[in-house]
């Protein structure tokens, strides 16, 4: 019994192997007018090549027919172990033609590209900018990936695996991230297929104890037939690491900047300014002195004659003269 059940598991894993093969094997399989990426090694290009061996470029506006190609390379013993070398290829991207044995063009090969990668997030509970480089602790996550790495979905069929690397405050590097739920999704080897593409709500950092406050750092990768093992470039093979602050509270607001004044130190400072207003009774009595009497002179009685009080020059004499007179006279009439 226990030998009838290995046996259907070893038929069962055998046929599994023969569905996953092929796709494994595609990746690195290429037809004429794929695209192929700059640091691609191990492709299988004798699809793409036919019976020829060599393959050229021609620079813009050069005329194919009839001038020799700008870059030219013999691929003899390279046609199923094919590497798009950086030192070969770096700077001659576009169509590359199969050479025939009198040096012309003899179809589209395939083109040569430039890898581009770059990863975002945003909030999937409430819209937040991503600009900020926060999102509240537990609203949902997803992450966005941009890359001309996708067509490879369509030509070779098989999805493009991009890797999201998130570093946690503490530098430890998560391969897979939990939603609301508790419930994990790996972010390795992402099935890239669009662009852009979208992983759905898969992180909530609401758990302090799996998530803790802090700033964490986001990028992604991809090692294609390990053209990040031979060209590891920053936007490239590599995308430009982003940052993501986990706390509760909008980091543009400041709580320090905000508080008032304390209402203890307008009373102080109104009767500072009226006190300098106003100044005080000694304050004028020092500002404004007092005349002394040289220099207010005293006006005299003899300089201003007072009318009931004062007596005209010999007024006297003349009323004794009257007296003596009037005496005189009256003493005659009597006599």
């Amino acid at each position: 019994m226990i030998k009838k059940r290995v046996s259907i598991l070893i038929i069962i894993a055998s046929i599994s192997l023969l569905y996953v093969a092929p796709a494994m094997a595609a990746i690195n399989t290429i037809q004429q007018g794929n695209v192929i990426f700059i640091g691609e090694q191990g492709l299988d290009i004798s699809a793409a090549m036919g019976p020829d061996t060599k393959i050229g470029w021609w620079a813009s506006a050069a005329d194919i027919a009839t001038t020799s190609p700008t870059q030219s390379i013999d691929l003899t013993g390279r046609i199923t172990d094919f590497m798009v070398n950086p030192s070969e290829f770096e700077g001659y991207t576009g169509n590359w033609y199969r050479l025939n044995s009198a040096g012309k063009a003899d179809g589209v090969a395939f083109l040569v590209a430039d890898p581009q990668l770059a990863v975002t997030y945003d909030d999937t509970t409430v819209d937040v900018n991503p600009e900020l480089h926060w999102i509240p602790s537990g609203d949902d996550i997803r992450f966005k990936i941009d890359t001309n790495m996708a067509q490879i979905a369509s030509q070779r069929s098989t999805p493009a695996p991009i890797t999201i690397k998130v570093q946690s405050p503490d530098g430890a590097v998560y391969s897979s991230l939990r939603n609301a739920g508790g419930m994990p999704t790996s972010i390795v080897d992402i099935p890239v297929t669009t662009v852009p593409f979208y992983t759905g709500s898969i992180w909530n950092m609401g758990d302090p104890a799996v998530y803790p406050a802090g700033t964490y750092t986001i990028w992604a990768e991809s090692n294609i037939n390990h053209m990040k093992d031979n060209y590891e470039v920053i936007g490239k093979t590599v995308s430009k690491p982003v940052s993501l602050l986990n706390q509760g509270d909008n980091p543009l607001i400041t709580k320090a900047t905000t508080i008032p004044t304390p209402a203890t130190s307008i009373p102080t400072q109104i009767t500072t300014q009226e006190t300098s207003r106003l100044p005080t009774q000694t304050l004028q009595s020092t500002t404004v002195p007092t005349p002394t009497p040289t220099e207010i002179p005293i006006t005299t009685a003899t300089q201003v004659p007072s009318p009931s009080l004062t007596k005209a020059p010999g007024f006297a004499a003349a009323m004794a003269l009257s007296a003596i007179l009037f005496g005189a006279v009256a003493f005659l009439k009597k006599e």
